[in-house]
């Protein structure tokens, strides 16, 4: 099949995806609840997986292999413009991207997206393919505050949400808020947590990242945003930054895992001393030249906290 033909053929396949969609809610009896991916195997530890445009050359039939050799467990695939999937074309690549990932033994807990809005076309085939492909959990785009009153603002967010969580929920997948800092919905976890008050737990929580925590809140408001977000906590994003002069400005400067401002031995402790076995992503936007050894490198950092805050927790004395 051609790209045109893929492409041309996207109404036929979303009104498809629509009938079958409707006659599987139908068919649910109606005191049950959503799988939300509850058919894959029960962890007692977090599984490390690779953000999918670590790789962003590899074309995705090979990305499960080059992941596996790095010593990824997993994949956050990444279902964007400009990413590993084409959510334009989900009919033609999305399985197919899924299979070969889960072909070189790796498992795909989650996806990463830009869905911020039911009037996105893609946002339905991606969230029933995912859903229907065992897939758990995606991640939400970003919401920007804009010059909007803040409260006016969340409530459009949590009108957005609801009626994305409601194609979600027919599609067995949930739904994860990103904290992005620097003028996103989100950003400072409590934010967030006017939007998604009283949602039931199964169909949204978090994509936490402690790099954006710390840079949004400094170094105690990290910790808070964390312990807040721990009751809805579905997956881990992993990244590393300090400050950098840019001009006038200051801005955020990614790096490796443990060369910035992240305090891993807390993080890693508060995380385990929660139980938390979710999926974990690990992110290396700073441009490396040598790519692969630096995913590797990071990849063993996480590892090494990751078993280390694990093995604390499971040494202390039983009261």
């Amino acid at each position: 099949m051609t790209r045109r033909r893929a492409i041309s053929g996207i109404s036929t396949a979303v009104g498809t995806l629509a009938v079958a969609a409707d006659t599987f809610a139908q068919e649910k009896p109606p005191d049950q609840t959503p799988r939300f991916g509850l058919s894959a195997p029960k962890r007692t530890i977090s599984l490390l997986c690779g953000y999918s445009q670590n790789l962003a050359r590899v074309p995705y039939p090979q990305l499960g292999d080059i992941a596996a050799q790095i010593g990824y467990e997993g994949l956050d695939l990444t279902v964007m413009i400009g990413g590993h999937v084409d959510p334009r074309i989900t009919n033609v690549d999305l399985v197919r991207a899924f299979e070969a990932v889960r072909g070189a033994g790796l498992e795909v807990p989650m996806i990463s997206t830009n869905i911020t809005t039911t009037a996105d076309p893609t946002c339905y085939p991606v969230l029933y393919l995912s859903g229907h492909s065992q897939v758990p959990f995606f991640r939400l785009g970003y919401w920007a505050y804009g010059s909007n009153p803040i409260r006016t603002r969340l409530a459009q967010v949590r009108q957005a949400l609801t009626q994305i969580l409601g194609l979600a929920q027919r599609c067995d997948i949930a739904a994860m808020l990103p904290n992005r800092a620097g003028g996103f919905v989100g950003q400072a976890v409590w934010d967030a947590q006017e939007v998604i008050a009283g949602i039931d737990p199964r169909l949204v929580g978090y994509y936490f990242d402690p790099a954006e925590a710390t840079a949004e809140g400094g170094a105690g408001g990290w910790q808070a945003a964390l312990r807040l977000a721990l009751p809805r906590l579905k997956a881990l994003s992993l990244q590393d930054f300090f400050w950098k002069k840019d001009g006038e400005d200051w801005k955020m400067q990614k790096c490796p895992l443990g060369e910035g401002m992240v305090d891993w031995g807390k993080f890693f402790s508060i995380v385990a001393a929660a139980r938390f076995t979710g999926p974990i992503s690990i992110h290396m936007e700073y441009g490396p030249q040598d790519a692969l050894g630096s995913m590797a490198k990071d990849l063993e950092f996480a590892r090494t906290h990751l078993q280390k805050a694990w093995a604390a927790v499971q040494n202390e004395p039983k009261s």
